[in-house]
């Protein structure tokens, strides 16, 4: 269920999951098991949705929702320039959360990695509760910037002028003075999956942490 916690202006959450992800090797990363049977993307998602009433995923054109493990409602944007980069796949997003009549109102777009299933509902709703049309918010933890990052919507055309694969590195120099990091206690927030090992040790954490419970399904 969506969190009942007030946000300072309506938020939507993004979900980036049209990389290619070459550093897991040749399997799709997003359909990897956690510990409890989940697949990686769609366990991100759940949690998402926990947090934000407003949501959308960003994958490839070509890519089969079904086959990912996402649920037949789960609302989807296409990144068609995915090949280019992290930086094209949120342009392309943004324009398309910019264009839609349904979030004519929404303050800003809550930007998450679709390899961090990790990050509690808490820092999430804390985070929503700050953010408005013309900051730009980011977790950290002991010390450590993580994700997601809040965008207002003031920022979206930068966003949407997007290419390549460097993000919205940029977008924040050049607007340090409306960023600010937030500490929050959830190492989740600084946690993402790129290999194989890095998936293994973040099993053991959620086991540890009392959600991986049972073996992965084969």
């Amino acid at each position: 269920m969506p969190s009942e916690t007030p946000l300072s202006v309506p938020i939507v959450a993004v979900v980036l999951a049209a990389g290619y992800s070459r550093r897991f090797g040749a399997a799709d990363k997003r359909i990897a098991r956690l510990p409890d049977g989940r697949r990686l993307l769609a366990d991100t998602v759940t949690r998402a949705q926990e947090a934000f009433p407003l949501l959308r995923v960003v994958l490839r054109e070509e890519d089969d929702p079904a086959a990912l493990g996402l649920p037949r409602e789960t609302p989807l944007l296409r990144a068609p320039r995915a090949e280019r980069g992290l930086g094209a796949s949120l342009a392309d997003a943004i324009a398309a959360i910019a264009g839609d009549d349904a979030l004519a109102d929404t303050g800003a777009a809550a930007i998450l990695l679709g390899d961090m299933p990790d990050i509690a509902v808490t820092p999430l709703a804390t985070l929503s509760s700050q953010a408005d049309r013309s900051r730009i918010l980011r977790p950290s933890y002991a010390g450590h910037p993580g994700h997601p990052v809040f965008f207002g919507r003031d920022f979206w055309p930068e966003l949407a002028a997007l290419n390549g694969d460097d993000g919205a590195r940029d977008v924040i120099r050049r607007h340090r003075d409306r960023y600010r990091e937030i500490a929050v206690e959830d190492p989740g927030v600084c946690r993402d999956i790129d290999t194989p090992a890095e998936l293994a040790r973040g099993a053991t954490l959620l086991i540890r942490n009392g959600r991986g419970t049972k073996a992965p399904a084969s």
